[in-house]
């Protein structure tokens, strides 16, 4: 969604909702014409489970169990309104188990890696997308025919997820863990060739970090797919953005912080002047009470992934609108500051819930003017600017400095 055009952000509910509508219609038509598309036929069924998908399949699909559920509450956070509906509804939250889907001679397609075994199921839980409401709105359905596979010989790693060729979010907390849940489940086991992305530079970066640059790859391109021996499928384990604990404790043991000492305490986070990218429309007049603080601008994106890290690392208080760079907040050290700001018409639980991973922390939330549409109304103008109250701001700030 992030690629639509600045001028048509506004228009994403009604795309969206569009989008479900023709996956229905596109894919009541193809499952139908799996004789005539052949072993490139989009697959006709789909279970909703890893677990249902390894029972259907036992010969060629193997399920390696993991960590166990995790529920957990959070805290209702302090923030501007009070007690908002938004945060009282993502309190409490169970994470599924954790677990690695080994299928022999399967298939994975397209940048939101959709996972299919031999035998033609599409495993939705490893394949999931954004706000789909049954399987047969997964964005696979707008295909005649699936992608003439790249046949890969040994072991693939499904190193992608939804999203994650275009965003720093879902790269760092669904692709990348994927990496570490196969560690977990399948001990000893080593991918020959990776499925993922790698046309950005922080995709790079990430992947030089963790010494993969050099492994064999297959892009996770919009036509991309790769029939493999054997396709490792990891869980992606960060369902609905709630920040489990254990992606937190992975990435930081992962990529640890090397140079923090030069880099500023106090830092605030820019998203540009574009009109429709969650911008802070009245960002100079923020900057005119943070810069006497002590506050510095940064922008991730002119930085290396090391330095995002090194510097959110070092940083004790942080001030941003909601924004992918505050990923970067599962490096932050123990006892940091977030002030985060949103607008009415887009509330996400996705920072709130990584800070709270991190020891001692201080989290405020502001929610900027305009209407807000509540629990029943359309909370999905996702990259709608942002106006803040400054009386609001001003008060918000001194706690999360006291």
């Amino acid at each position: 969604m992030a690629r639509l055009p600045s001028r048509l952000q506004p228009l994403f509910p009604l795309l969206k909702r569009g989008h479900r509508f023709a996956t229905r219609r596109v894919g009541a038509l193809t499952r139908r014409t799996t004789n005539i598309a052949g072993a490139r036929a989009v697959p006709a069924q789909a279970t909703l489970s890893a677990r249902e998908t390894a029972r259907l399949e036992p010969e060629s699909v193997t399920l390696h169990p993991g960590g166990p559920a995790e529920p957990r509450h959070r805290p209702m956070p302090e923030g501007l309104p009070a007690n908002h509906w938004f945060f009282d509804l993502k309190q409490d939250f169970t994470f599924a188990p954790r677990f690695t889907l080994e299928m022999h001679d399967g298939l994975v397609v397209g940048n939101y890696a959709a996972h299919i075994t031999n035998g033609g199921l599409l495993d939705l839980e490893t394949s999931s997308y954004f706000g789909i409401a049954h399987w047969t709105e997964h964005p696979i359905y707008l295909r005649a025919r699936l992608p003439e596979p790249q046949r890969v010989s040994g072991r693939l790693l499904s190193l992608a997820a939804p999203g994650s060729f275009g965003n720093y979010y879902h790269w760092l907390m669904d692709a990348l863990p994927r990496l570490g849940v196969l560690a977990e489940t399948m001990p000893g086991v080593a991918p020959d060739v990776l499925f993922t992305n790698s046309t950005s530079a922080y995709h790079r970066g990430f992947l030089d970090l963790l010494g993969l640059s050099d492994l064999p790859r297959v892009e996770a391109s919009k036509h991309s797919a790769a029939r493999a021996d054997v396709v490792l499928d990891p869980a992606i384990v960060n369902a609905h953005t709630m920040g489990p604990r254990w992606v937190t404790e992975w990435l930081r043991a992962t990529f640890p912080a090397e140079s923090t000492s030069d880099k500023p305490e106090r830092l605030y986070i820019t998203r540009g002047n574009q009109p429709n990218t969650r911008r802070v429309n009245n960002e100079s007049a923020i900057l005119e009470i943070l810069k006497p603080l002590g506050f510095e601008v940064f922008d991730p994106g002119a930085h290396t992934v090391r330095e995002q890290i090194d510097h959110f690392a070092a940083a004790k208080t942080i001030v941003a609108p909601h924004g992918a760079a505050l990923t970067n907040l599962n490096f932050c050290a123990a006892g940091v500051g977030l002030l985060e700001l949103f607008a009415p018409q887009y509330l996400n639980p996705g920072y709130w819930t990584i800070i709270d991973n991190v020891p001692d922390t201080r989290y405020r939330y502001l929610i900027g003017e305009g209407t807000d549409p509540g629990p029943t109304g359309s909370n999905n103008q996702v990259m709608a600017d942002i106006t803040v109250n400054l009386r609001q701001f001003q008060a918000l700030l001194e706690e999360i400095l006291d």
